[in-house]
C-alpha cells in the first residue's frame, strides 16, 4: 500500500508499506528517523513515543495504515528547526541521558507534559513519564530535567 503523511512538516508518499507494519518501522526503516527506539515492541516502555496529530502515542502500537494523512512528530521534530529544542537542552544539562535509548521517549512526553502544564508538581511529572521505563537511572536526573525544562517555559 501507499502511505501519505507529514513527518516533522514534511509530507511523504511511501510506497510498499504492508499494512501490518508498525508506524514505528515505517519511521525508522523507510524514513531513516532514528530517534524512536524499538525497544519493547508492547508499548510497555515509552521508548517509541510519538505525536500523531497532536496526541502521545506508542509508534509500536500503531499500524501504518492508522497514519495515513495523519500528522506525525518525532523527537527529532520538536525542535521545529535548527539547534536543540529547550527540553532537549535541559536533559543534557542535567546529565539525564546516560545510554540514551529511552532518552527520545522522556522527551517527548516531557514535551507534551509541559506543553499541557506548564508548571508541573513532582507527582504531575511522575505521572506524566509513568509510561517510561530506564534502566540506567534512578530518575532522579530525569525529574530534574523536566523541573529545569519548566523553570524555562
Amino acid at each position: 500500500m501507499r502511505l501519505s503523511c507529514e513527518v516533522n512538516g514534511e509530507r511523504y508518499e511511501i510506497d510498499g508499506v504492508w499494512e501490518g507494519e508498525s508506524l514505528l518501522y515505517v519511521l525508522r526503516e523507510r524514513l531513516g528517523l532514528y530517534g524512536s527506539k524499538n525497544a519493547c515492541e508492547q508499548g510497555e516502555c515509552g521508548s517509541c513515543s510519538v505525536y500523531l496529530d497532536g496526541v502521545l502515542v506508542c509508534s509500536c502500537l500503531v499500524l501504518a495504515g492508522q497514519a495515513e494523512g495523519r500528522r506525525i512528530v518525532t523527537v527529532e521534530g520538536i525542535s521545529g528547526g535548527e539547534g536543540l529544542h529547550p527540553v532537549q537542552e535541559a536533559f543534557v544539562e542535567a546529565g539525564a541521558v546516560q545510554c540514551g535509548f529511552c532518552t527520545p521517549g522522556l522527551v517527548v512526553a516531557t514535551h507534551d507534559l509541559l506543553s499541557r502544564n506548564p508548571d508541573p508538581t513532582d507527582a504531575e511529572i511522575r505521572e506524566a513519564l509513568a509510561g517510561n521505563l530506564c534502566r540506567c537511572t534512578g530518575y532522579e536526573k530525569i525529574l530534574d530535567a523536566v523541573r529545569l525544562a519548566a523553570g524555562r517555559a
